[in-house]
Order: C-alpha cells, then sequence, then structure tokens
C-alpha cells in the first residue's frame, strides 16, 4: 500500500489539507490506488524535524512511500504514478496535446499552488482574529488579475469535455486544490463564469470527497 506524508487538520471552520499534497491525493483516486494517509503535525513545515528532513530535504510534503520507495514533490510524485500505474490515463497520448497538459500543470503549481493561494489559505490555519485579511486579499487579487483570466482563456479553447484539455488530464489537477481552496474562501467568480462552471465539475468528481474541507480526515485516510 501507498503512503501519502502530508498535514490535514480539522477546524470548526472546516478540514483543511497541503495544496500540494492535495494533488497527489486526487491522483490516488483517481487510479483508485490503495493508499493510506500518514499525517503530519502542520508545525513541522516550520520546525523541519530531522526525520522530516530525512524524506524530503526542504522539509516540505508530500511524499509518498510506495513498497518502500521514497519519493518526495507532488509533480514527480504524480508522473511516477502516472508511469507505474498508467490506468486511467491522466496525459494524452498525443505529444503536442500531452505538452498542452504538462503547460497548464505548471502554471497551475508555480501560478496558484505557490504564488496566488497562499497568501489566501495559510491563514484559515489560523483562528478568524489572527488572520492577515490585507493578505488574504492581495492573494485574491492576484487570482483576479493574473491566474482566473488565463485559466478562462484555456477554457474558452478547450476541446470539449469540460476541462483544461478537454478531457481531465494532470492539467485539472493543480486547480482541484484551487477548488477547495475557494470552496473554504467563497471569493466570487462572477467575472469569470466559465472557470466557476469548471470548479463546480471539478468538486462533482467522486476524488474530490478526498480533499473536500467538508470531509473529516478521519473519514478521508485510506483507500483500500
Amino acid at each position: 500500500m501507498i503512503v501519502l506524508y502530508t498535514t490535514e487538520r480539522d477546524y470548526p471552520w472546516g478540514t483543511l489539507r497541503s495544496t500540494h499534497a492535495s494533488k497527489t491525493k486526487v491522483v490516488l483516486e483517481e487510479k483508485a490506488l490503495a493508499y493510506r494517509i500518514e499525517n503530519l503535525s502542520p508545525g513541522n513545515l516550520w520546525k523541519k524535524p530531522p526525520e522530516m528532513l530525512a524524506r524530503h530535504p526542504l522539509g516540505k510534503v508530500p511524499w509518498i512511500e510506495d513498497d518502500g520507495l521514497p519519493i518526495f514533490d507532488s509533480t514527480v510524485i504524480n508522473e511516477y504514478l502516472e508511469e507505474r500505474y498508467p490506468e486511467p490515463p491522466l496525459l494524452p497520448k498525443d505529444p503536442v496535446a500531452r505538452m498542452r497538459a504538462r503547460e497548464a500543470e505548471q502554471f497551475g503549481d508555480e501560478a496558484l499552488l505557490s504564488g496566488s493561494v497562499p497568501p489566501i489559505w495559510m491563514p484559515y490555519w489560523s483562528e478568524p482574529a489572527k488572520r492577515d485579511t490585507a493578505r488574504m486579499e492581495q492573494g485574491r487579487e492576484l487570482l483576479r488579475s493574473r491566474d482566473l483570466p488565463y485559466l478562462e482563456r484555456l477554457l474558452g479553447g478547450a476541446p470539449a469535455g469540460g476541462y483544461l484539455c478537454g478531457q481531465f488530464t494532470v492539467a485539472d489537477i493543480p486547480v482541484m486544490a484551487l477548488a477547495m481552496v475557494l470552496d473554504v474562501d467563497q471569493m466570487k467568480l462572477d467575472a469569470f463564469p466559465m472557470v466557476g462552471a469548471y470548479l463546480k465539475r471539478l468538486r462533482e468528481r467522486p476524488s474530490y470527497r478526498a480533499i473536500s474541507p467538508h470531509t473529516k480526515v478521519a473519514d478521508a485516510n485510506e483507500r483500500a
């Protein structure tokens, strides 16, 4: 069984999860692979204890162990899972379509999960009175001014199917994590109707339940 190391915690305002580890969780769910969660304290992301650095040299999550083989970095993990467990495929066979899916996945990682989302998401790990609301609004503004317009354009030019590359691929997986964040944040998306409908479709996928802020940690800690 695959072991996914991540950070998950239940709060009165919802269950919060690592966005990057959620990417890997979605792939495990989409491929119907057996896994269990090893849940780490969120404080380890700042303290970086030696046992964590021994698995991930930057002291981050996620990493996985597959039959004892440790692998870190969500994109590397997901590429490994795609190659090791190819069904159902999450990358197109056509080289150009495959490149476009990887290109959109990279945008999701760099622009969303490492750029605009953390200022919004990280304060939710604190009590409401302790949140930096100005910083949260900066993250939302970056979404509005850069990221959501790009996703709207991608969706406008995508083949039939309802996803960034037509059919569901790795391109959509970072946006699943954005769907999770905005499920909590409730940022208005009136100016981005295609993105709003797309996020709704992502939340309707069976795999979303495993990362939904409405699913308790204990209810999403393994797949048999």
